[in-house]
């Protein structure tokens, strides 16, 4: 195809997408109907956690599978994704988007008149509140933003308190489905230590989301392990921890705790989940 086709049906294209999202077609009844659209996984935690049943217009199109721990009677809500046509003949009051999916998408639904709200990636507890705020701000919904992060730093005061109550502090190793880990300055970091557990990783120097490493796993030293994803995660090629010898002797660790995939998918405020779990399994380390 020449480049002045192919100018042309991008032209073509982008101009039928203008008309779809055109405040022409908001007069004529493609106004927003009322109730909140989540576009992915992490955003439905979000939505979940401050809006009622009947506040939710979709949820997306990830609700279905084993990573999502939203409710059962969530599975009877229609779906969405980071399409302007799909969000306009949903036609919520407002959009929510995942980090970095709302771009162009976003910049249409305001085009038509259509409020939308984008969540920043979030490695911490910190960051997790900070969309509870914003999205409370944005759905009008600020007194619900408020309750639930009052409830997770209750929850995170009785995590520490819980420490402080243990005679030693274990070391902890995370270990993905992929064969990768989690070092300084990432929401498994935050949920070890928010647990009263070390993060062996972070103590050895690796900041952010490490890469498979065979050679460091027949290495690593650790009081418990973390894994996640292994049973309720995505199918992939990637999952190298499933099939190498060398994460074996991880995987058969004696104080080994699967964390369900739903509670982290990304920094939600699920995450406090996610931290009790681990303080559960430092618990039984403990006994041990």
């Amino acid at each position: 195809m020449s480049s002045a086709i192919t100018r042309r049906v991008a032209a073509c294209i982008s101009a039928c997408v203008s008309l779809i999202a055109s405040p022409a077609l908001a007069e004529e009844g493609a106004v927003p109907q009322g109730g909140i659209a989540s576009t992915s996984l992490c955003a439905d935690a979000y939505v979940l956690a401050l809006a009622p049943e009947d506040g939710i217009t979709a949820l997306s199109w990830q609700v279905d599978q084993s990573v999502s721990a939203a409710p059962p009677w969530s599975r009877a809500l229609p779906r969405a994704w980071p399409d302007a046509a799909r969000l306009l003949e949903l036609s919520p009051q407002l959009t929510v988007f995942g980090t970095g999916e709302g771009g162009r998408t976003a910049r249409l639904l305001d085009r038509a008149g259509y409020d939308s709200v984008e969540l920043a990636w979030a490695d911490d507890f910190g960051g997790v509140r900070n969309n509870l705020i914003a999205l409370g701000a944005a759905s009008s919904r600020e007194r619900e933003a408020d309750l639930a992060i009052s409830e997770i730093d209750q929850r995170l005061a009785r995590l520490a308190e819980r420490a402080e109550e243990r005679p030693r502090q274990p070391r902890m190793v995370y270990l993905s489905v992929s064969g990768g880990s989690a070092g300084a300055g990432t929401y498994i970091d935050a949920a070890i230590n928010a647990a009263g557990g070390i993060n062996v990783m972070a103590e050895r120097g690796a900041t952010g989301w490490t890469r498979s490493d065979p050679e460091l796993a027949l290495g690593l030293q650790a009081d418990i392990v973390l894994t996640s994803f292994f049973v309720d995660g995505y199918a992939s090629t990637f999952n190298r921890a499933r099939r190498h010898t060398a994460y074996r002797r991880l995987l058969d660790h004696p104080d080994r705790a699967e964390i369900p995939a739903g509670v982290w998918p990304c920094a939600s405020p699920r995450l406090i989940d996610a931290a009790e779990l681990i303080a559960d399994a430092i618990d039984a380390w403990e006994r041990d």
